[in-house]
């Protein structure tokens, strides 16, 4: 990520405006995230993330939910904080390290500082709490120095994490090019990177694109990176400025730089953004990983049912076997000799397994039948009758069967639709709803923890509202919001869309009493045909009809309906109407 020692240090120099200010609240909303609230003159929200990904320390103006129970941790700053004020904010060198430290009272109301050391080094980021003496109170994490090089846990020195690399402002520009040139390093993001301490390859990438150089190490190239670096540095990074850069952020010279909080701002603004897509992916992918398993099962489900039909489709053989076997009984005698002399139409010959018949169903042609030697041919031809038996009840009960499983199949791909055009953390949620109610996922027992908490609004009512020619036009993102519009916004004389035989999104046309115009009904189902599987196609059915003629069979899955007098017309999706 791009939080190096550079950003820290132009956030460090915006968040001047904290001193003297008094800390009023602190919470702790995750494992992983500190917020401490300050009044200077106005209320602040300093924001300290540990975790991996998203390490970093600003000012925020997003609130988040607070567990019912504060954590350990939180209670201890509370404890050693509130009430205090912030006397100082600072960092040593580029090290990704901020202090805080707070002027506070001890048990013997003598005024003590305590410090906050935040470390923002990736997965090894924490929060310390020390004392007036340097030693730590707690943690947010904890670890005895067991293989490692030092130790964090209550009552101890605190001591810094160490590095091997070199600090920028310890060198001269002279200094600084020699260091590098004499280095095993052929590009410059890698050189500087690797050698110089909190200076990240987003940065010098950047930079070297400001400056218009090339990456290969030369002593005009790294003059020029060293005299922009200082000046980024220089008087508590005043021109400097953190902006966007290709799908990341970085620190920028620029002459438009103010001394106010613009670089927090946007680091707030940045990672609420990135976060919330990351819940959105996480939570949709939770999603899309139930709907597979549930998927598998019904395809597996339909296998098997397949197979079943395949096999008792002989079932009518089976029962001409019984009946010629019964038919030509009188020919054979108990040990299966021959009763008859029409010896050219019966053939049995010593320990055979089957019988040999002319079939009077098939033009009197001879026709093999399998038999079993140790019981008589009235037993043979009974056993027949009860494999046709079966074979016809398991043709009946797998027949129901597979229409209601493939109307499962149906459904679980129209919420993978509705996942697919999913573009918000409330769309996803709307998904998860229905999927919570339906008794095809009670067995899984998910539970999704990645989703924010749900805003207080309906989700039935977030459906898709465009004007088509003057006339409003409703579309459902979901099975839910489907049913939503068709039974219950829509009006009996209203037009009701949907992509034929593919799944989609109920598109409602509100006529007010209207007949709308053939055109009007083309762009209608260019839009469904848009808001459905075939989107990418061309030359899409589309299905139209009045919503009177629209019904919803009891007990069925939400967006099934069944409708009748529709119409259809072929057309290419458009969305731009």
């Amino acid at each position: 990520m791009a939080f190096d020692g550079i950003t820290l240090k132009k956030i460090v120099a915006e968040l001047q405006i904290l001193i003297g200010g008094k800390v009023n609240q602190i919470h702790i909303p995750t494992n992983n995230n500190i917020i401490i609230g300050i009044y200077n003159g106005a209320n602040y929200a300093l924001n300290i993330d540990t975790s991996a990904s998203n390490y970093r320390i600003h000012l925020t103006t997003n609130s988040k939910p607070n567990p019912l129970v504060a954590p350990n941790f939180c209670m201890i700053l509370r404890k050693y904080l509130i009430n205090s004020r912030i006397s100082k904010i600072y960092m040593q060198g580029l090290e990704r390290i901020c202090f805080v430290d707070f002027e506070c009272f001890n048990e013997m109301n003598d005024k003590v500082i305590r410090t906050l050391a935040i470390e923002l080094m990736g997965k090894y980021s924490n929060v310390t709490l020390l004392n007036e003496k340097g030693s730590i109170i707690d943690a947010l994490k904890k670890f005895d120095g067991e293989g490692i090089s030092r130790s964090i846990m209550p009552t101890q020195k605190y001591l810094p994490p160490t590095s091997d690399k070199k600090e920028f402002e310890a060198f001269s520009k002279d200094e600084f090019i020699d260091f590098i040139l004499k280095s095993e390093f052929k590009t410059i993001d890698t050189a500087i990177t690797n050698l110089i301490n909190g200076i990240s390859k987003q940065f010098i990438k950047s930079s070297l694109e400001s400056l218009h150089l090339s990456n290969t190490v030369s002593t005009s190239s790294l003059s020029a990176v060293y005299d922009y670096i200082d000046e980024i540095l220089a008087d508590d990074c005043i021109n400097a400025q953190i902006g966007p850069f290709k799908e990341n952020y970085s620190v920028f010279l620029s002459s438009n730089a103010t001394g106010n909080i613009d670089g927090n701002l946007f680091l707030d603004d940045y990672y609420y953004k990135k976060i919330l897509d990351e819940e959105y992916i996480a939570y949709r992918n939770t999603l899309l990983k139930v709907l597979s398993t549930t998927l598998d099962k019904i395809v597996k489900k339909l296998e098997n049912i397949n197979d079943k039909i395949e096999k008792s489709k002989n079932k009518d053989e089976l029962k001409n076997f019984g009946e010629l076997l019964l038919s030509n009984i009188y020919k054979f005698t108990e040990d299966y000799t021959i009763a008859s002399n029409d010896s050219s139409k019966i053939l049995i010959t010593e320990n055979t397994k089957y019988v040999e018949l002319e079939n009077f169903y098939d033009n009197n042609k001879l026709v093999k039948i399998p038999i079993d030697p140790t019981i008589s041919i009235s037993k043979n031809a009974e056993r027949y009758f009860k494999k046709y038996n079966k074979a016809k009840n398991t043709i009946e009960v797998t027949k129901i069967q597979k229409e209601e499983t493939q109307k499962e199949l149906n459904y679980i791909e129209s919420l993978v639709y509705s996942l697919d055009n999913c573009k918000t953390i409330q769309d996803v949620d709307a998904v998860y709803n229905e999927i919570s109610e339906n008794i095809l996922f009670n067995t899984l027992n998910f539970n999704n923890k990645n989703h924010k908490v749900k805003e207080a609004y309906s989700m039935l009512d977030n459906y898709m509202k465009l004007k088509v020619d003057d006339y409003d036009v409703f579309i459902g993102k979901n099975n839910k919001q489907n049913d939503y519009l068709t039974l219950k916004i829509a009006n009996p004389n209203d037009y009701w869309f949907h992509t034929k035989d593919i799944h989609g999104s109920h598109l409602i046309l509100r006529c007010n009493g209207d007949t709308p115009k053939i055109d009007t009904i083309t762009k209608c189902a260019e839009l469904a045909a848009y808001y459905s599987k075939a989107k990418f196609s061309s030359h899409v059915p589309v299905d139209y009809t009045l919503v009177k003629n629209i019904k919803k069979p009891h007990g069925s899955n939400p967006g099934y309906v069944i409708y009748t007098t529709n119409k259809t017309i072929y057309v290419n999706p458009r969305s731009n109407i």
